[in-house]
């Protein structure tokens, strides 16, 4: 099953904090994920992503703020996490910053879409190298 065009043209926020650290649309679908897993593992799992990257972008996502966004239970039995206050609070920021500059820039996106040419197939894609989260 081919997968439909979106007819009009989105933003993706990411955010570059002063003290280097950052927040992607990937770490909100992490710790979305997380929420609903209850667990490192079954989010990366279900993400489809390895448990190191998980791990790693939690622990970024942890040292990046004050206070921690995950909360870990490795004493647990099976262990577990769970999005802290701090955390929800990050998230509630992160898509107010995202529906803002959504309704901000719809005008300038709506001219953009109505300049497409929809006959255009991309033929190959630029792979981004991947970064490290450490």
């Amino acid at each position: 099953m081919q997968k439909s065009k979106p007819t009009q043209a989105g933003l993706a926020i990411e955010l570059q904090l002063p003290n280097g650290g950052t927040f992607k649309p990937e770490d909100l679908a992490l710790i979305n994920m997380i929420r609903t897993e209850r667990s490192i593992i079954g989010a990366s799992r279900a993400l489809g992503l390895s448990y190191r990257k998980c791990w790693l972008s939690v622990d970024a996502l942890n040292r990046t703020f004050e206070s921690p966004v995950i909360a870990t239970f490795p004493g647990r039995r099976g262990g577990g996490a769970e999005i802290t206050p701090f955390g929800e609070r990050l998230v509630a920021l992160y898509c107010s910053i995202a529906r803002h500059a959504s309704n901000s820039a719809k005008k300038s996106l709506d001219e953009l879409t109505s300049a497409l040419d929809w006959s255009f197939e991309p033929r190959a894609r630029v792979a981004e190298p991947e970064r490290d989260l450490a």
